[in-house]
């Protein structure tokens, strides 16, 4: 079985040539056939026309000799056979249309002779060397051209798929940490140029994945050591100097930094299923009431306005929608001077949620890295209220997912407003 493209093209092309070919050539046999029975007819017709207008004047001895490609007979009523030329002697020509005649075919035709009782009958030979000298012919050149087919699409597939064996060399030989490399694009701007192309693109992409991912578990890393050495140290200190630390104060802290791990570790489970396109399966979700409940969470720390929220259903996840608000509504309450505002509204096939704050806004430079993962604008604030950095990119991931997107802008107040754009159910 044939499994190379160049060996499928080639016995293709042989294929469908060497059928064009013999369907071609036996259409010109029978044309040619045609045409020389038909010659042979109307000089046969000619023959016996002039013939019977002889014999009518002159007898039968009108009947000539002269002409070696024609065999004649002529017959009377009784159909014996009154005179004959050489070659008709010893068959009756009026017992068929066709005769072969010591291995000379002929064409028989007939013609009555005016006020006798005699009928001229004509045989004129059909050139049969003719056709057996095109077949002969046909015979070496079909097989010469289906030959020569064969070796021009070899030829021409091979060189044509030499730049895609060359490139599956070079992508074959790189590695993990060769993924720098990208693979030759041909100038000749065909299909071949454009597979190169998007192989670099696809490398690209690949590269840039990488590097996230390793990016991802450095900064993972990082933010997960930061409760753990507090934990080690608080510890440490309890082991070796009891009455330096009380229990109830190494519990609170052990408790605090096991929470901060615990929710980082669940942020970052969410962001793994995120990135491996998982999900449950979606179905109508009120967005408002979504924002009504975390409105309710947070009003004992912050003014919450909750006039602007109207009805908005989306299609999706409601786990993870509500993971979407409640970061958004905790970022708000962690940089608000004392204010915030909820707002839900259905704008025809898009239902928008906007989050606001009074707090000093985010300078228009930082409004896309934000959403980057591990990103806190202000380093200098205190670990327990920056949040590990991962609230707005798990807003962004799961906005993403459901088709919708996210910005920021300037709110109210001049802090920061969010918005989220997704598609109403």
């Amino acid at each position: 079985m044939l499994k190379s493209v160049r060996s499928r093209a080639t016995a293709g092309a042989v294929f469908v040539v060497a059928v064009a070919l013999l369907v071609g050539a036996l259409i010109f046999l029978g044309s040619l056939r045609s045409a020389l029975v038909s010659s042979s007819a109307s000089a046969a017709e000619a023959t016996a026309d002039a013939l019977s207008d002889s014999i009518e004047d002159t007898g039968t001895n009108a009947l000539s000799e002269e002409d070696d490609d024609a065999v004649i007979q002529i017959i009377d009523s009784t159909s014996s056979v009154v005179a004959s030329t050489e070659e008709a002697s010893g068959v009756n020509l009026s017992t068929a249309d066709e005769f072969t005649i010591d291995g000379d075919h002929y064409y028989v035709v007939s013609e009555d002779v005016d006020d006798t009782d005699l009928r001229v009958w004509v045989g004129f030979e059909v050139d049969d060397d003719a056709i057996a000298v095109v077949q002969r012919l046909l015979l070496i050149a079909l097989p010469l051209i289906v030959l020569i087919v064969g070796l021009v699409t070899w030829k021409v597939t091979g060189r044509a798929l030499a730049p895609v064996h060359r490139i599956r060399a070079e992508v074959d030989q790189m590695g993990a940490t060769a993924l720098d490399r990208r693979v030759a694009v041909p100038d000749t701007g065909d299909e071949i140029a454009a597979l190169a192309a998007t192989m670099n693109r696809m490398l690209d992409r690949i590269e840039q994945g990488t590097k996230t991912q390793r990016q991802f578990v450095s900064d993972a890393s990082h933010e997960l050591r930061s409760p753990l050495a507090t934990i080690r140290q608080h510890a440490e200190l309890a082991a070796a100097h009891p009455e330096a630390i009380e229990q109830e104060e190494l519990a609170a802290v052990v408790l605090g930094e096991g929470k901060r791990m615990q929710d980082m570790v669940d942020s970052l489970l969410i962001l793994a299923r995120l990135d491996e396109g998982a999900h449950a399966e979606w179905k109508a979700v009120d967005l408002d009431d979504i924002a009504l409940s975390e409105a309710a969470r947070v009003r004992d720390r912050v003014s919450v306005d909750t006039s602007g929220i109207r009805a908005g259903r989306v299609l999706g996840d409601s786990r993870l929608l509500s993971h979407v608000v409640r970061n958004l509504v905790d970022n708000a309450t962690r940089h608000a001077r004392g204010n915030i505002a909820i707002t839900v509204s259905m704008n025809g096939p898009q239902t928008v949620l906007d989050v606001e704050d009074d707090g000093n806004g985010i300078p228009a430079s930082d409004r896309q890295r934000i959403f980057e993962r591990f990103v806190r604008l202000d380093e200098s604030r205190a670990r327990d209220a920056g949040g590990s950095g991962l609230g707005l990119a798990i807003v962004h991931s799961i906005v993403s997912a459901h088709g919708g997107a996210v910005f920021v802008g300037e709110s109210r107040w001049s802090g920061a407003r969010f918005t989220v754009v997704l598609p109403t159910a």
